[in-house]
């Protein structure tokens, strides 16, 4: 029987990726060593850690998430991201992966983009953006900075 699903990371400092990850996962690491540390949740059963090593920044993984129950809790984490100072791009009633979701996004040290959602309906369309901009399914194309964050609010508003 499974007990945790095991998620691990390469990141390029430790303490700019346990800072986040804190503030992220809303709880303390279970170990830290030099080079390392791991992170044992209970909701969700994960098991995730970090591991500094060397890393092309261009790799296959496209973006991590948790599914939630319904828009609110998807609102209730957004607002917790944000009181730790952890910038956001908010998704209200998006069309992405099929489906008709609420969610929020963040982007940890390395990049690495993590989703909150929540899956309202089914849809017949893979993105409610142009079909040729890959980069509206699934996480935003990167990183935001503070003017760009700005701007996306503005579009959505």
């Amino acid at each position: 029987m499974i007990k945790r699903m095991h998620v691990a990371v390469n990141c390029s400092d430790l303490q700019k990726s346990l800072d986040f990850y804190r503030a992220f996962f809303g709880t303390e690491p279970t170990k830290i060593k030099d080079n390392y540390a791991k992170f044992e949740l209970d909701e969700p059963l994960l098991h995730f850690s970090l591991n500094v090593r060397p890393f092309e920044k261009n790799g296959v993984l496209n973006h991590l998430g948790f599914q939630v129950n319904d828009t609110e809790e998807v609102l209730a984490m957004g607002e917790r991201l944000r009181q730790n100072n952890l910038l956001t791009i908010d998704e209200i009633n998006t069309t992405c992966c099929y489906a008709v979701q609420d969610k929020v996004w963040v982007y940890d040290p390395d990049g690495n983009a993590w989703e909150i959602f929540y899956t309202k309906e089914d849809s017949e369309f893979e993105s409610a953006g142009d079909a040729r901009d890959m980069s509206l399914c699934c996480a935003p194309p990167s990183a935001p900075t503070n003017i760009e964050f700005t701007s996306f609010k503005k579009k959505l508003l």
